[in-house]
């Protein structure tokens, strides 16, 4: 991208602000964001970074013929993925995986998304994840031949799930 000041050079330096539900885009080159006093400086580069965090594997000591990992969908490889940060497709997640949920789990601390909620509210609201759990609670102690702990995990399922539609009727409302 060429300098949004200049028009000459080409941008290193590349902001988005939101301002009234405006996105505003701004492109400058080192010396236009010099003089117009921003601090940055380019002495690093966002994909370097992903790069260094990325494990494109080891070779095996096994077998000397290098495994090429191919998205089915895009022809991205693993190690195209390494060189930019970037992936080439929904697909790629899924092709990837395996390398992707720890490089995930040491970006974001996790691999599931918990989404955020206001600290004011006072509880939290009851998402499928804690169903999914409840779920499998009641699953596993149905096989155990738990029955008493089988049939309060059903009763609890049972009130989250009326609570979670009452909420749901009241805000249609």
């Amino acid at each position: 991208m060429i300098c949004s000041l200049c028009n000459s050079q080409e941008a290193q330096i590349h902001l988005t602000e939101i301002v009234n539900d405006q996105m505003v885009e701004v492109h400058l080159c080192e010396n236009c964001a010099a003089e117009k006093g921003t601090d940055f400086k380019t002495h690093f580069n966002v994909t370097d970074i992903l790069a260094g965090l990325i494990d494109t594997g080891k070779p095996s000591k096994v077998s000397s013929r290098k495994t090429v990992l191919r998205c089915h969908e895009c022809g991205m490889t693993y190690e195209e993925f390494g060189k930019t940060g970037r992936l080439g497709c929904a697909a790629c997640y899924e092709a990837f995986a395996k390398m992707l949920l720890p490089l995930i789990k040491r970006v974001q601390r996790s691999t599931q998304h918990i989404g955020k909620r206001p600290a004011s509210s006072a509880a939290a609201p009851t998402t499928s994840a804690d169903l999914k759990k409840l779920r499998d609670k009641l699953r596993r102690c149905v096989q155990d031949e738990e029955f008493e702990e089988a049939a309060k995990l059903r009763d609890e399922i049972k009130q989250l799930l009326e609570e979670k539609n009452k909420k749901r009727k009241k805000q249609g409302e």
